[in-house]
């Protein structure tokens, strides 16, 4: 590690595919599923993974068990409502050693009035009192998470941090539960609840996707002084999803010094994941995704392409070998007669214009879009029109 690296505050990674991202429609997972899914994203180095609800569902519970059982490095989360029957079922899954109990609060005027029906006393009070059961249980860690936090006033906000502090809670957290906060205002909130507790009580992320911001977002709030953000494989989870964790991973590894942070995460293993997230739930691979999209190390185009054959570095800035992933030149009808060139020369064969000139007017220049050659099939036509061009000439 370099002395650059060193200097670097290290931020936790809290993975929520299991939980926020399985409960978009689409995305359920059997414990079984979510257990082999887990071993994968602890074998990245993510520090914490949110198992489920376990109250929520008999799968939720069961998932929870297999996965505190099986985690040898990360931490183990699970959700509660502000219900003592929650955390006790949460812990009773998944014991209280290494285990973030999270604790839901409402976090808005919005959500009192028309989703709870409750006075903010209340709120304040059942959050309360689920701490204090949960301390009470024995948890190591117990997390105040503020659903809606970004609508709600700082005089809700505050009181409910100082009073969940107060009672235990070792950790809070601002959800951007509808998405709608810029990074300059998530920001702006990271850093006051930020101020509102002391140095040794922990300050988390979770941001949604609904204005396409949840990565700035996240970004922001770890400028603010977030220790901890929550992220999830592919971004899935409720609505638009939530901040991608290969994408997080992906700013730290190349930005990280110039957002003052770095994380222990290791991209390598990033996509093997994503293989695995994607077996369980039948996900589809976006063509235009940064770093798990089938197009995010590939190119047809030829202006593109005559720089990337000289050196990659002229248009990929991200390296794919480092997130598991190979570069991909195709050849189509965006492309040039340089890489057919290229590839006469890479297989160590005298570059013959009218070959050239034949595979392309053939093979290349009137092909649709989606129908491309691969590198090999470049290859293939190579020998095939050589052969036949020699035989003409006999």
């Amino acid at each position: 590690m370099s002395k650059e690296e060193t200097s670097l505050r290290r931020v936790s990674i809290f993975d929520t595919t299991l939980r926020d991202g399985e409960q978009a429609p689409g995305n359920a997972m059997l414990p079984e599923q979510k257990l082999e899914l887990a071993l994968a994203i602890e074998a990245l180095g993510v520090d914490v993974i949110e198992t489920g609800m376990p109250s929520s569902s008999a799968s939720d519970y069961k998932a929870t068990q297999l996965i505190s059982e099986a985690m040898t490095t990360a931490r183990i989360a699970t959700l509660c409502r502000a219900v003592r029957e929650d955390v006790r079922l949460a812990v009773e899954a998944g014991g209280t050693r290494r285990h973030q109990v999270q604790i839901m609060a409402t976090g808005s005027e919005t959500h009192l009035k028309h989703k709870r029906g409750i006075t903010r006393a209340e709120a304040v009070r059942e959050v309360v009192d689920a701490i204090s059961y949960a301390k009470e249980l024995g948890t190591d860690h117990v997390v105040l998470g503020i659903e809606d936090a970004t609508r709600g006033s700082d005089s809700l906000l505050r009181e409910l941090v100082e009073e969940s502090v107060a009672a235990g809670a070792d950790h809070i957290g601002a959800a951007d539960t509808t998405g709608c906060m810029t990074p300059r205002e998530y920001g702006d909130l990271i850093r006051r609840m930020r101020s509102w507790v002391t140095p040794d009580i922990r300050v988390s992320t979770h941001c949604h996707e609904d204005l396409g911001l949840s990565l700035a977002n996240t970004l922001a709030g770890i400028e603010a002084g977030a220790d901890e953000v929550q992220t999830s494989l592919a971004g899935i989870g409720e609505r638009a999803g939530n901040a991608s964790l290969e994408e997080l991973i992906a700013v730290l590894v190349y930005k990280g010094e110039a957002l003052g942070a770095t994380t222990d995460v290791r991209p390598e293993g990033l996509f093997h994941a994503f293989q695995v997230l994607r077996r369980s739930i039948g996900l589809p691979i976006p063509r235009n995704k940064a770093i798990f999209g089938a197009n995010a190390f590939a190119t047809q185009a030829g202006i593109h392409q005559a720089g990337m054959l000289r050196a990659p570095i002229t248009y990929e800035y991200i390296e794919p070998h480092r997130f598991g992933r190979e570069r991909s030149i195709l050849v189509g009808r965006h492309s040039g007669r340089a890489v057919l060139r290229h590839v006469m020369e890479e297989m160590g064969l005298e570059v013959d214009e009218k070959v050239v000139d034949l595979i392309y007017e053939e093979h290349v220049a009137n092909r649709t879009n989606g129908d491309c050659l691969d590198l090999a099939g470049v290859r293939e036509l190579i020998l095939d029109k050589r052969a036949i061009a020699t035989g003409a000439l006999r």
